[in-house]
C-alpha cells in the first residue's frame, strides 16, 4: 500500500485530496490539526507519533525529525544498499507528502506579536520534509501547492508515474522554501535595524506570462512579492491582456496621482512620465486639465484617477485612443461605456505604494536605496527671494513640486490653477528641459503669464530662470543646492519671481 503524509496550515482542498488518496488505496499518515481536520471529515489517518514510534515534543517543535520519517523520504528506491538499510531499521517508504509551512510572512506583519511568538512561526519540520522528498523527487511526490492537487490525483488515477511532473513539483518545493527562508532572513535583518543586510534574498512568484517585452522577440513576465501584491492587487474589468509596457506605464501613472490624496486627479501617462496631470472639483474636470496639457501626446496613454470613474468621464476616456484607464474603482455605467472600447485595459483597485525598498537592475547585480517619501508636502519651504509668492501661486506651487516628482529627470513642469500646462521630462540638461516645458505650453495654446514652474533638482545656472521669466512664470519652486544659488536666487530678484527653495531633490532616473 503507498503511504502519504500530510500536515499543512493551509487546509484549502485538503480533504478532497484526502479522499482523492484513499480511494485509490494509499494509507495517510497525518500530525496535529491537519490529523483533526481529516479524522472530522471521516477519514482515518495514522499518527505521525505511531510511525516514529516517539511522541511528539516540545510544544510539537520535534514530531517529524525522525529517520523513519525521513529514511522514508530519502531513501532510493533504485539502491538496493538505501533499501537493505530501510529494512534493517524498519522504515517503510513514504510514497507522497503535501506539506505547506507555518504562515511566517502573515505573523511577522502582524503588530500585535512579539519577536518570540514571530519566531514560533518559523517551520523547521516542514520545509526538511519538503527538501528531503523533493530531492528524492524520482520517487515521491513533493506536492507544496494545492493548486497541483487536481492534477496529481489524475495522474495517480491514471497509473501514470509522471516524472516530469514530479520534477517540476520538486523544483516548486525548493522554490517556496528558499522564499520562506529569505522572508525569515528579512525579518532578522529588520530586527536588527539593517537597512542593507550583507545579503538580500529576493523571491518573487510569476502571476502571469507576456506576449512580449517592451519590443517583440524579448521574451517577458510578470512577478510579484505575493499574490495580490501592489500591481497584481488590480482587477482586471475589461480590454486585452496586459503588455509589459502597460505595466511600466500603469506604475508611472500611479505613482503621479498618489500625492494627491485631498482632491480628484488624473494623470495622463506617456513612456513611464506624464504628458498631463491636474486636480479638479471632479474627476471628469481633472482629466479634461489633464488631457489639455498635452493631448497630441495623450494618444496611446495609460491614465489614472485617484477616486471613483463615473459615466461622464468614460465618456471623456473612451473618446481618446487610450491604452489602459486605471482607478480605485469605477460605477457600473463607467465600465459598459468603457467596455465599448474592445481594447482598452479596465483597470480597478488600490494596490498602493510599497513601503519596503527599491531595486533596480544593472549589470551583474541590483542597485538598493530607500523609497522615495510617498507624503510631498511644503514642510520645511524657505522663501528665498525678496518677493513672496501669493497664497494662489503657493497652491500651484505645491501641485508643481508634486508633479514634478513623477517626471522622468532631468524634469521641469510649468503649472498653473492644479494642472500642467507644460511639461520638459528627460532630458540632458535643466534649460533644455525649462525650454521643452515652455515649448510645449505654447504649442499647446496656454497662457503662461502668471504660471508657477517646478524644478525636480536645483538650477546649475540662472539661464533656466531667465527662460521662465521669457514666457511670464511669476514663482518657482527648486531644491536649491547649486554653488550659485545666489546667482540663480539674484535673477529670480531681477525678473520679479518668487522662489521657494524645498532643501530636498526629486530625481527619477
Amino acid at each position: 500500500m503507498p503511504r502519504a503524509l500530510l500536515s499543512v496550515s493551509d487546509k484549502s482542498g485538503l480533504v478532497d485530496f484526502a479522499r482523492g488518496l484513499a480511494g485509490l488505496g494509499w494509507e495517510l499518515i497525518s500530525t496535529g490539526g491537519t490529523a483533526r481536520a481529516l479524522r472530522d471529515a471521516g477519514l482515518a489517518p495514522r499518527d505521525v507519533a505511531e510511525v516514529t514510534g516517539s511522541p511528539e515534543m516540545m510544544d510539537g517543535r520535534v514530531k517529524t525529525l525522525h529517520p523513519a520519517i525521513h529514511g522514508a523520504l530519502l531513501g532510493r528506491r533504485d539502491n538496493p544498499e538505501h533499501m537493505a538499510a530501510m529494512a534493517e531499521h524498519g522504515i517503510t517508504p513514504i510514497d507522497l507528502i503535501v506539506v505547506n509551512l507555518y504562515p511566517f510572512r502573515e505573523a511577522a506583519q502582524r503588530s500585535d506579536l512579539q519577536p518570540d511568538q514571530v519566531i514560533e512561526q518559523i517551520d523547521i519540520g516542514g520545509p526538511s520534509m519538503l527538501r528531503s522528498a523533493a530531492k528524492n523527487f524520482a520517487s515521491v511526490w513533493a506536492i507544496v501547492d494545492p493548486a497541483d492537487y487536481e492534477r496529481v490525483l489524475a495522474a495517480l488515477s491514471a497509473k501514470d508515474d509522471d516524472l516530469d511532473l514530479r520534477r517540476l513539483l520538486a523544483g516548486k518545493v525548493y522554490a517556496h522554501t528558499a522564499s520562506y527562508d529569505a522572508a525569515i532572513a528579512s525579518w532578522f535583518a529588520q530586527q536588527r535595524g539593517e537597512l542593507f543586510p550583507e545579503t538580500v534574498a529576493l523571491s518573487f512568484q510569476r502571476q502571469q506570462s507576456l506576449r512580449y517585452g517592451e519590443n517583440p522577440g524579448q521574451a517577458a513576465a510578470f512577478y510579484v512579492e505575493r499574490r495580490g501584491a501592489g500591481l497584481g492587487a488590480l482587477v482586471q474589468r475589461g480590454g486585452k491582456e496586459l503588455s509589459f509596457n502597460n505595466f511600466l506605464d500603469l506604475e508611472g501613472a500611479l505613482l503621479a496621482v498618489e500625492p494627491f490624496a485631498d482632491k480628484p486627479a488624473c494623470a495622463i501617462v506617456k513612456h513611464t512620465t506624464p504628458c498631463g496631470l491636474a486636480v479638479g472639483d471632479t474627476m471628469l474636470q481633472a482629466y479634461q486639465k489633464a488631457l489639455a496639457c498635452d493631448p497630441v501626446s495623450a494618444f496611446g496613454s495609460v491614465v489614472a484617477f485617484n477616486g471613483t470613474v463615473d459615466k461622464a468621464t468614460a465618456d471623456a476616456v473612451s473618446s481618446l485612443f487610450v491604452e489602459c484607464i486605471v482607478a480605485p474603482s469605477f460605477e457600473d455605467a463607467a465600465v459598459e461605456v468603457l467596455g465599448r472600447k474592445r481594447n482598452l485595459r479596465v483597470l480597478e483597485g488600490r494596490p498602493g505604494k510599497d513601503a519596503g525598498l527599491d531595486y533596480k537592475r544593472v549589470r551583474g547585480g541590483v542597485l538598493v536605496q530607500e523609497r522615495a517619501p510617498a507624503i510631498i508636502d511644503a514642510q520645511g519651504w524657505t522663501v528665498a527671494t525678496t518677493r513672496q509668492p501669493t497664497d494662489t501661486e503657493l497652491r500651484d506651487l505645491l501641485f508643481a513640486w508634486r508633479a514634478v516628482a513623477a517626471v522622468k529627470s532631468n524634469a521641469i513642469v510649468i503649472a498653473t490653477n492644479g494642472a500642467t500646462i507644460g511639461i520638459g521630462a528627460g532630458q540632458m540638461s535643466r534649460v533644455d528641459a525649462a525650454f521643452l516645458a515652455a515649448h510645449k505650453a505654447t504649442l499647446a495654446g496656454h497662457d503662461t503669464a502668471g504660471s508657477v514652474l517646478g524644478s525636480d533638482a536645483y538650477f546649475p545656472f540662472r539661464d533656466g530662470v531667465d527662460q521662465a521669466a521669457d514666457v511670464g512664470v511669476r514663482a518657482i519652486v527648486q531644491p536649491g543646492g547649486s554653488v550659485r544659488d545666489a546667482e540663480v536666487i539674484a535673477a529670480a530678484n531681477e525678473h520679479g519671481i518668487a522662489m521657494v527653495l524645498t532643501g530636498r531633490r526629486q530625481f527619477r532616473h
